[in-house]
């Protein structure tokens, strides 16, 4: 009797070592170790190639100082316009893009939960009654009577659970590749957020644009009127003959279709700016308003800032540290599983004696697997995943260039523009002077009508120039800015610990949209 006890005492402590050892194991973690590489192949400059204070012709739009300055978070209040802040604002809450994004946020943290789930033992249950009956006929030792058939029945009421511990690392890299694209997905949010904010700026800007460019053909159809008149008189008079009101008629009709054209583009800016805002554009106007607006002073910040700027740049290296531990999850199935089952619960042939003590069943015990022959898949599929992580390597160095690449472009267009705007404002300048010359000579006779005209059109094609360019500087700021980063930087980004904070289920974010 004591030796059977013994017995049974040393095999429930080694049943019981087994779990123990296998959480000393749990320490472990195949895979490579994450460090983010490089992101160029030499240090960023100083200052940007591009920046207006290294060019001596530069005296127009200048960047704020000091030079690592940045903007923070409402990047769109540096052009202190209420209407686009108030229009930025409804973006921020409505734009259904902006809402799509956050959604797969939190289907990415939600990712996070199902995969840390793989730590924990599952449990299970399978309550079954059953009644049979035996036949009479089976047993009988008679050939002209059948015994009784017997019935009998089985309640049953187990308890199974199993559990795989991560000795190898899977689920944890599991987990940290889910975490880490949770992470990816709250900067793609950032960066959604930023390129719908700038749309509406750009557009924004565009329609005032447009309106200032209605505003300059809206005025030289005026004038155009008054030449006809001019023309009609002297011509009733005697002074000037038929075709100089033929050709006043046609410069007036020319600036009325081109004036109504205008409004084509302005009412699909106005269509797009109502569904940036999440409205319909059947239910939203803007009232006229010329452009007014100068570019602001930026804060251009230094080149070694812009990789903690952009939020495009911090998801993709988000995306290699993903990359990373789905290595170490591949590398993981090289080593064997070892799965702790148990199972237990009552039986009985009667309900009544279930939960009697003798009713009780169990067993546990330990299993280990291991492949021994994949013909080359497990090494496969690591090399897949490693070829998987050289490639984001390459798409993050890549975003790095794209992101120096638009900032100076955008350096280079509104310093360019500026100083064009300054020339060609000397240009209308001379235009004008030009038309009231021409005016006075035509009204005195010296000139025929048609010199005019071609003062008149000069006028008109400046003034377009200038208008756009103007609208231009203003759109190239907003792209400078974008390409800056907007008012985001890296500190910004949602942690590990962050993404992996419980979701109530009460969440409003969670709940099915009507």
């Amino acid at each position: 009797m004591t030796g059977k006890y013994m017995m049974k005492t040393t095999n429930s402590r080694r049943l019981l070592l087994l779990p123990m050892a296998a959480l000393l194991l749990a320490g472990c973690r195949v895979g490579p170790k994450y460090q983010v590489p490089s992101a160029t192949a030499q240090a960023p400059p100083a200052v940007y190639k591009e920046n207006p204070a290294n060019f001596h012709d530069s005296d127009t739009w200048k960047p704020a100082q000091p030079q690592d300055a940045m903007l923070r978070g409402k990047w769109w209040e540096i052009y202190n316009d209420p209407e686009l802040n108030d229009l930025e604002e409804q973006l921020n809450i409505n734009n259904q893009t902006i809402k799509q994004s956050f959604e797969n946020f939190m289907a990415a943290r939600a990712l996070i939960a199902q995969a840390r789930a793989q730590l924990y033992p599952t449990i299970g249950t399978t309550p079954s009654y059953s009644r049979s009956q035996s036949s009479a006929n089976i047993g009988s030792t008679s050939t002209t009577t059948s015994g009784s058939p017997k019935q009998t029945g089985i309640t049953t009421l187990p308890v199974s659970a199993s559990w795989e511990p991560d000795l190898w690392g899977r689920v944890r890299n599991l987990i940290r590749e889910e975490q880490y694209n949770a992470q990816l997905t709250a900067a793609d949010l950032e960066n959604e957020k930023l390129t719908e904010q700038a749309t509406l700026a750009v557009t924004f800007f565009e329609i005032r644009g447009q309106d200032a460019l209605i505003d300059v053909f809206q005025h030289t159809v005026d004038a155009d009127k008054k030449s006809l008149d001019i023309a009609r008189s002297r011509y009733e008079t005697g002074v000037d003959d038929q075709i100089s009101v033929v050709e006043a008629e046609n410069t007036l009709q020319n600036a009325q279709a081109g004036l109504t054209n205008l409004g084509i583009a302005r009412a699909q800016y106005e269509h797009a700016i109502a569904m940036l805002i999440g409205k319909s554009a059947s239910d939203f106007a803007m009232p006229g308003k010329a452009l007014k607006a100068t570019a602001p002073a930026i804060p251009l910040g230094v080149p070694s800032q812009l990789l903690q700027r952009r939020p495009d740049v911090a998801a993709q290296e988000r995306n290699m540290a993903a990359a990373n531990a789905q290595i170490g999850v591949a590398v993981a199935a090289f080593y064997p599983n070892l799965t702790i089952s148990a199972d237990g619960g009552l039986e009985s042939s009667t309900f009544k004696h279930l939960f009697d003590y003798a009713s009780r069943f169990w067993s546990v015990g330990p299993s280990v697997s291991e492949t021994i022959f994949d013909a080359g898949l497990r090494r496969a599929t690591v090399n897949q995943y490693q070829a998987v992580y050289n490639a984001d390597v390459a798409a993050y160095r890549q975003a790095v260039l794209t992101a120096f690449q638009q900032v100076e472009d955008a350096l280079s267009s509104v310093r360019i523009v500026s100083n064009q705007i300054k020339q060609q404002e000397e240009a209308e300048k001379s235009a004008q002077r030009f038309v009231e010359l021409e005016t006075g000579r035509y009204e005195t006779g010296i000139d025929p009508y048609v010199n005019l005209v071609t003062a008149q059109t000069t006028l008109l094609a400046d003034q377009q120039t200038l208008t756009s360019l103007r609208t231009q500087q203003m759109t190239a700021s907003v792209q400078l800015i974008e390409a800056l980063g907007g008012g985001w930087d890296a500190s910004q980004l949602p942690s590990p610990a962050d993404v992996s904070k419980k979701i109530s289920r009460n969440d409003p974010a969670l709940q099915p949209q009507k």
